[in-house]
């Protein structure tokens, strides 16, 4: 667990591990990069030495009347146990003040994916792009599976691209939701974004890893053809189509996609969890494998480089809904939070980016 220190008389707290870098001097300004809802709010920081930006998310400890320190412990945790991904963005100082924890990440200027899903023609995504952003997505899920611990809110706002153009790597943001899972206990929860959440979550029923491959099939489906599965006129009609899988494989809706990708999704989008493919089957399947004029094959994650890009590590979706009660398995942290002297230094917003309509269930 986390530990604090009060070793100076400052305001702010920084948090080092082992696993994490020395401490950075970075300055402070007030211009706001995203605001997420009176909860939390995102900031760009420059390092005072070294002139290198990153993303500050500040993380109100208090909020709706609750005591959410712990929730926002496991999401340094999370991070913490995937560092050894480069697709999932890279956590570096955490500080704290009297009234909000401050994570210091990733930051790039390539944005959300859901701007080249809803793309026209010429900036959308192609095949052989998706092929390779996809297999980054399920090494970074597979990275977090294998600590155990599920996202449970994976959709185009929470994977980001360290650059736009030319198209960069992917980064997985935003682990507000997530949780750890063992063959010990349940966890039960309605918690999601309605076109991308599992049968299992709509049904009360126990969460999993299969819980993230739904949301990846959604995922790979929403970048091939810009369009959502499940997406209804009202929330109820979502739910419906979800728990129904009602989803349109016509050649309309794939026209100019291999049928090898459309399989992939169908391996996905079943009801029963236990039917899916788990993410080392997604990394084998004949799709990712495609090696044409059309489509690339991507090396293995040992003999890849980790990108020397960063990214903007927050999702744009600005709900005090993504706040839950701290009733669920934690993931276990290691270090301390130690009191430090540095300042942030905040420059210009990013610029706003699009939302997908849909509201978070809690």
């Amino acid at each position: 667990m986390f530990t604090v220190h009060h070793q100076w008389a400052d305001d702010l707290i920084m948090m080092t591990t082992p696993t994490l870098t020395s401490v950075r001097t970075v300055h402070v300004e007030k211009n706001v990069l995203k605001d997420l809802g009176k909860f939390a709010v995102v900031k760009k920081c420059v390092e005072k030495t070294t002139g290198k930006e990153h993303a500050a998310k500040f993380l109100r400890k208090r909020r709706k009347g609750q005591d959410c320190r712990g929730d926002i412990l496991n999401e340094i945790a999370v991070l913490e146990s995937a560092e050894a991904s480069p697709y999932v963005v890279a956590l570096r100082e955490v500080y704290e003040t009297t009234t909000e924890i401050i994570l210091v990440l990733e930051c790039a200027a390539g944005g959300e994916i859901f701007n080249q899903c809803v793309a026209d023609n010429d900036e959308a995504f192609t095949e052989k792009d998706v092929i390779r952003l996809a297999r980054q997505i399920l090494m970074g899920v597979a990275c977090l599976h294998q600590n155990n611990v599920v996202h449970l809110d994976l959709k185009p706002q929470n994977i980001l691209l360290t650059s736009a153009q030319p198209l960069g790597d992917i980064r997985i943001v935003d682990f507000g939701l997530s949780r750890r899972v063992d063959s010990v206990s349940e966890v039960r929860e309605i918690l999601g974004t309605p076109e991308y959440v599992a049968p299992e979550v709509l049904d009360y029923e126990p969460i999993s890893t299969a819980t993230d491959m739904w949301s990846i099939g959604v995922l790979i489906y929403v970048m091939l053809t810009g369009e959502s599965p499940f997406l209804g006129e009202e929330k109820q009609e979502t739910f419906l189509n979800v728990s129904q899988v009602n989803v349109d494989y016509s050649q309309d809706v794939f026209q100019g996609i291999s049928d090898l990708a459309v399989n992939f999704i169908q391996s996905l989008l079943i009801k029963n969890p236990r039917k899916r493919a788990t993410v080392e089957e997604c990394l084998n399947h004949p799709w990712l494998r495609l090696n044409s004029h059309h489509h690339a094959v991507e090396a293995p994650l040992d003999e890849q480089e980790a990108s020397q890009s960063e990214s903007e590590p927050e999702s744009p979706v600005p709900s005090p809904e993504l706040v839950v009660i701290p009733s669920y398995p934690t993931c276990p942290g290691q270090g301390e939070l130690k009191t430090g002297r540095d300042t942030f230094s905040f420059t210009e917003p990013f610029p706003p980016r699009p939302e997908i309509q849909q509201e978070l269930i809690c």
